[in-house]
């Protein structure tokens, strides 16, 4: 006889559960909520998609600030300050010429108005200066090293092969 009450309990607790999760899933909206927050987006200091693009005037500007600027850290420590000047001048147009090709509104504005250099600036000098001052390659024509041509044999059996 005990077994069959084991049997009346589980079919009550098992009637009881299907009541109650029923009844949970039928209160549920069909209607989807709105979200009343913004989604707030990840900031991402790569992205450069929504920067103020540079006007050509100010690209100008920083480029003939930069430059002058180049000349005269450049000259600072020198002797012969007119020689030098001219010797300097060609590399730092250079490197500000290709400064210029990923400068974005907020480096030219902190560079030209506040007088500030930003370490993004300082990072793309690092790269132009490589790019400008670089040892330049060897002309195609003028070799380096000359290679002895192997000595041909003249026995009996070259002439047939």
């Amino acid at each position: 006889m005990k077994i069959h009450t084991i049997t009346k309990s589980f079919c009550f607790a098992a009637l009881t559960g299907i009541i109650i999760a029923l009844s949970v899933t039928g209160c549920s909206d069909d209607k989807e909520k709105k979200q009343t927050t913004p989604v707030k987006t990840v900031f991402n200091p790569f992205d450069h998609s929504k920067d103020v693009p540079v006007t050509n005037v100010e690209k100008h500007k920083f480029e003939d600030a930069f430059a002058a600027q180049c000349v005269d850290r450049e000259l600072k420590n020198s002797v012969n300050k007119d020689v030098d000047k001219e010797r300097f001048t060609k590399p730092c147009q250079c490197i500000a010429n290709y400064m210029v090709k990923d400068l974005t509104d907020e480096e030219a504005e902190k560079f030209l108005s506040e007088h500030e250099n930003p370490r993004s600036l300082q990072i793309k000098y690092d790269a132009a200066v490589y790019h400008c001052t670089q040892a330049k390659t060897v002309d195609k024509g003028f070799k380096t090293f000359n290679a002895p041509k192997p000595k041909e044999e003249k026995g009996l059996f070259s002439k047939f092969f």
